[in-house]
């Protein structure tokens, strides 16, 4: 028989104290051990969390996916970073703070106003990009241009957003000032307010209307209430100064090096001109035309491998999306086309909106096809619309020039300056497929390239984007 022996008490306490010794060494290392900081923490997971709020102004959708300012400073800190970028999108300002400050997300970038260190606790980054706070109305109506002018009528604010506050202070002085603070608006629902009548006036920042300016053309700015504010990115003010001082840093040298500078041109550059009349007529053929034909331009465009608001546009351009249009040279329907192009394509009749969207697309993309594959978009698909519009000789004459010239025959913004020299007496006897309309080319392309924004914009707008995406079911 086998008897098991219990062991005494001290035998015990000596069998403990070798692991509670490791356990205390092990909890000491740890204690010595320096809490991650806020940049740590997200090069450890290799994800930069950035909370938005998409619009035409932050991030929206064009052919090549994702872009607008806050997504391309953004990607720009997280490839700086060496991580990926990850967007946490929301619907209201207030939403971005409460995510940054409970650490759902490592910055918002929003195209939010900057405010003092803590506010709201939240540390703001230096300004990346200066806007104007204008005040809004419908044409028609007597322009307000002071305060003064809003008392008693109906004004309307974003909730969380700095407007809010400056007409708080503003009514210290202005005692009959009154404003609706409404809690998700966006920007365009706030011009929606205004041009449905339901307000007489709004608050918004300078970049979001230039950019919403020709999506809403009976509305204009009736005086500016505070100048030269800055965008930033906004911080959680309890974490520590890692994060945002590595974002300081980012943001001072894209600033110092132009990068700043080009995205805003990028974005804003090319829509300072602005004609009133064209901009109601495109806005009304969007809403009554464009909805006939989305679905043809959408097949059209899968099957030429193209974006369909390029086609779009391209039509827009060419008929103002009359599918009976006819023009005094015998080209005609939605695309314009030729006699000579439309049998090339197959097609029977020109003035069939289906058969001329698929003939014109078909034709863009043989001319794409025979542009050299070394030049890149989107240079390659201007180059294309420019022969569309005046034949492919005629673009490879200029092109020739370009070279000879001394500058890129392979780059737009070149080759587009030597299209007017195509008629030009002094240049015909070089060209070996003689003289050509070359500065209309140019004028079409920049045209069908505004007409693309445009739908862009709309198709990524509350509005017109919910329409368009109807009718293309």
């Amino acid at each position: 028989m086998t008897t098991l022996l219990k062991p005494s008490r001290n035998g015990l306490a000596r069998h403990l104290l070798a692991p509670l010794a490791l356990l205390a060494v092990v909890g000491a290392t740890l204690a010595l051990r320096p809490t991650p900081t806020a940049l740590e923490r997200i090069q450890a997971r290799g994800e930069l969390v950035v909370a938005t709020r998409p619009s035409l102004t932050t991030v929206y959708r064009d052919s090549d996916g994702l872009t607008g300012m806050e997504y391309e400073l953004a990607q720009g800190f997280a490839d700086r970073l060496g991580v990926k970028l990850e967007l946490l999108k929301l619907d209201s300002n207030d939403a971005l703070r409460q995510a940054v400050r409970r650490g759902k997300a490592d910055l918002a970038a929003a195209a939010l106003l900057a405010g003092e260190d803590g506010r709201q606790g939240l540390r703001y980054s230096t300004p990346y990009q200066n806007v104007d706070t204008l005040v809004m109305y419908r044409l028609g109506d007597p322009r307000p241009t002071s305060l003064a002018d809003l008392a008693g009528k109906t004004l309307v604010v974003r909730a969380g957003s700095r407007h809010a506050e400056m007409l708080a202070d503003a009514r210290v002085a202005n005692p009959g000032l009154t404003f609706k603070v409404d809690q998700k608006a966006s920007a365009e629902q706030v011009l929606t307010l205004i041009e449905q009548g339901d307000a007489d006036y709004a608050l918004i920042n300078s970049n979001a209307y230039v950019m919403h300016r020709a999506l809403f053309p009976d509305l204009a700015s009736g005086f500016t209430l505070n100048r030269d504010q800055g965008l930033a990115w906004a911080f959680d003010a309890n974490d520590d100064q890692s994060l945002y001082l590595a974002a300081q840093r980012y943001l001072t040298q894209v600033k110092a090096d132009g990068t700043t500078r080009r995205l805003a041109d990028r974005f804003y550059g090319h829509l300072d001109q602005f004609d009133l009349y064209a901009a109601r007529s495109f806005i009304r053929h969007l809403d009554d035309r464009l909805p006939n034909y989305t679905a043809d331009f959408r097949r059209a465009a899968e099957s030429a491998g193209f974006d369909w608001r390029l086609l779009a546009a391209m039509a827009y351009q060419e008929s103002l999306w009359d599918a009976q249009a006819i023009s005094p040279t015998g080209v005609e329907g939605l695309m314009m086309l030729t006699n000579r192009t439309a049998r090339e394509m197959g097609i029977s009749d020109r003035t069939d909106p289906a058969q001329s969207i698929r003939a014109g697309a078909g034709y863009l993309r043989q001319l794409h096809d025979r542009i050299p594959e070394r030049i890149q978009e989107p240079d390659r698909t201007w180059m294309a619309l420019a022969a569309y519009n005046m034949g492919m000789g005629h673009l490879e004459d200029a092109r020739v020039l370009t070279q000879r010239q001394g500058d890129d025959p392979d780059r737009w913004q070149d080759v587009k300056t030597r299209l007017t020299l195509l008629d030009d007496p002094g240049y015909v006897n070089q060209l070996r497929y003689g003289a050509a309309p070359g500065g209309q080319a140019a004028v079409y392309v920049r045209h069908i390239r505004h007409y693309y924004d445009l739908l862009v914009r709309a198709d990524n707008s509350e509005r017109h984007g919910q329409t368009l995406l109807a009718t293309s079911e």
